[in-house]
């Protein structure tokens, strides 16, 4: 794919395999000349299509666009959500080397001139005993270390990929380290995501320790307030909140992200920048947040965002360590386990639409 801006050809998945597959079929090769990046398709469709399911066989239609070889001109994909969370998968089983560069997969990711999506994953040949590699390309072109949203709808990826059905389990080769999810009976998918980090250096911060060697209920002056925040890594950095010295009662819908996240983001506490979390408390085991991610800016859900929550909800005595972490985009079931020290996420990954991004 080359460095010019990609053109993107959605083929939506119809109602029947066999509509479907014959739309497909007579799809147009795109014009070599074509340079922009467009998204072609009925709006109105893309809006009805059904979320498939991991536990039937895939259908005709899925089949044949994901057996289709890819030409020189043409990327294939399909985007997938997870609770509002984005992101065009790319199968790259067969190179160790994405096949989208950075500065591409930021124009994949624009949503007026590209196919729109807060990130592009790539399903890479496993290394060190892993079945396969995560790579991630967030919005603005950067590298995180893993993406907890992003691991739940690789796992449903994989499944369809390989025609699988049932439960099933992988072992995943991350930046954030070995991360383990299973796909559930429901067509859920449980993410073993390994034991938090609360050591400041490792995060990375340097905001001071004041428990032990973690950061909690740190002071941090931004924008003229002093906020009580928490940090954790879930290989990741994470700054949680639950409100400011002056406000102890954070309603989060009432926080203008768009202005405060990126003071977060990029505060000098922060050498590597960091995602952040702000949380309303409504039970001991019932969350509420909202996040401005690293990279991508406000999003409707953050795996490990909701992981580092409970952490921080746990270490500041707020709530238990089994809870309900209520995202814009819907919920998410985190268990942070005494016995193991491991943090379990549980939630929905679910395709959208296949699509060509043609250059």
């Amino acid at each position: 794919m080359s460095s010019a801006t990609a053109a993107a050809t959605a083929t939506i998945a119809a109602a029947t395999a066999a509509a479907a597959a014959a739309k497909l079929a007579a799809t147009p090769a795109p014009a070599p000349s074509r340079r922009r990046l467009t998204l072609r398709g009925n709006p109105t469709a893309r809006r009805g299509v059904a979320a498939m399911a991991v536990s039937t066989p895939r259908s005709a239609a899925a089949a044949a666009f994901l057996e289709r070889r890819e030409s020189e001109r043409a990327l294939h994909f399909v985007k997938y959500q997870g609770l509002g969370n984005d992101f065009i998968m790319v199968d790259n089983r067969d190179s160790a080397v994405p096949k989208v560069t950075p500065e591409e997969a930021a124009k994949l990711c624009d949503r007026n001139f590209g196919v729109g999506a807060d990130g592009v994953i790539f399903v890479m040949p496993g290394v060190n005993g892993a079945d396969y590699t995560m790579r991630i390309f967030n919005s603005d072109g950067s590298e995180p270390e893993m993406c907890g949203n992003g691991v739940r709808c690789f796992a449903r990826f994989i499944a369809e990929l390989e025609n699988l059905q049932g439960t099933h389990s992988f072992k995943i080769h991350t930046g954030a380290g070995l991360i383990i999810p299973e796909i559930q009976n429901d067509g859920k998918v449980k993410v073993d995501m390994g034991q938090p980090i609360l050591s400041g250096p490792d995060i990375p911060t340097k905001l001071p320790s004041t428990k032990n060697e973690a950061v909690v209920q740190a002071d941090l002056a931004v924008d003229g307030s002093t906020w009580q925040v928490t940090c954790v890594s879930m290989g990741n950095p994470h700054c949680v909140t639950f409100g400011t010295k002056e406000l102890k009662v954070l309603h989060v819908d009432d926080l203008k992200l768009s202005d405060i996240g990126p003071k977060f983001e990029h505060h000098e506490m922060f050498p590597a920048r960091t995602n952040t979390e702000f949380v309303e408390v409504l039970s001991r085991s019932h969350l509420k947040m909202r996040v401005w991610e690293r990279g991508a800016g406000a999003t409707l859900a953050c795996g490990t965002g909701a992981c580092a929550v409970v952490v921080a909800a746990v270490l500041e005595g707020r709530a238990e360590r089994k809870c309900v972490v209520d995202l814009p985009g819907g919920p998410l079931e985190i268990e942070w386990r005494e016995d193991d020290n491991h943090i379990y996420m549980t939630g929905p990954a679910e395709a959208v639409f296949y699509g060509s991004a043609v250059h």
